[in-house]
């Protein structure tokens, strides 16, 4: 496959507009009191929610990150009283993870700060995706 310096340009321009987007939720978290990860973790809590809870070892998975890495992140979320931790009741080994009403209140207002950046990069990004899914000499 021949690549013309207009895709190397397309693909520069893609992944500046991820790398500004992962700026714009960094300090969004930031300003919130919270890491990157820490708003991603508290993202996953709450959108796992009615399924199986949410363990530490899912949370490993999810932010692909060390068991111990997702204990820490655990311990500081507790710790700032945006998430509880018990033990599951069919396995005590099992530590499951939820949000407290402080933590979902800090979640609602950066998430929906993130649907309205989401919505303004939106269209670019779709143009994009449009133009990688049309097979080359077809366009």
């Amino acid at each position: 496959m021949t690549l013309a310096t207009a895709d190397y340009a397309e693909l520069a321009a893609f992944r500046r507009a991820l790398r500004e987007f992962l700026h714009f939720s960094e300090d969004a978290a930031a300003r919130a009191g919270l890491s990157g990860r820490q708003y991603q973790a508290m993202l996953f809590l709450r959108g796992r929610q009615g399924a199986r809870a949410v363990s530490i070892e899912d949370l490993a998975q999810e932010l692909l990150i060390k068991h111990n890495s997702a204990v820490g992140l655990a311990d500081r979320l507790v710790r700032e009283g945006l998430v509880t931790r018990s033990r599951a009741t069919d396995d005590r080994r099992r530590v499951e993870l939820a949000l407290t009403p402080a933590g979902r209140r800090i979640l609602v207002k950066l998430a929906s700060m993130h649907r309205v950046e989401l919505r303004r990069i939106g269209p670019g990004l779709r143009r994009f995706f449009e133009r990688m899914s049309t097979p080359q000499g077809e366009e």
